[in-house]
């Protein structure tokens, strides 16, 4: 034979297309903080290809397939318990401590679900207090 398929060129450039649009997926995974950096991830390609019966004319599919990490598992607490009719609920322990009133992100007081603390504003007046 003279010349060999160049693997850019299959299928209209299909082929390279393909295995660059999975490589786009694998460096987004390892980029992202929620996989785990160190382990593999794999492109495979696909080329299958069978004969007609003249034996002249081969019909050719190409495919990628790519194996990626999956998120890491985020744990948390959750609280179970029951509404007024008896029915179980369960909402997430965010204080750390069941029962205990800690101070969320936006600084306000909340109770140990997220739900925010109602408070009254109290202005103290230090020199009346003196007399």
């Amino acid at each position: 034979m003279e010349h060999m398929i160049d693997l850019n060129k299959l299928a209209d450039g299909a082929l390279a297309e393909k295995v660059n649009t999975e490589l786009e997926r694998v460096l987004e995974n390892i980029a992202d903080p929620n996989t785990e950096p160190h382990k593999n991830r794999t492109i495979t390609v696909s080329i299958n290809i069978h004969g007609d019966e003249t034996r002249e004319i081969l019909n050719t599919a190409v495919q990628t397939k790519v194996k990626l990490q999956p998120s890491k598992e985020v744990q948390t607490k959750i609280m179970m318990g029951a509404d007024e009719k008896g029915n179980f609920v369960g909402k997430e322990l965010r204080s750390g401590v069941k029962g205990q009133l800690f101070l969320d992100n936006e600084g306000d007081v909340s109770k140990d679900d997220g739900e925010k603390v109602e408070q009254e504003e109290k202005v103290l007046n230090f020199r009346e207090q003196r007399k």
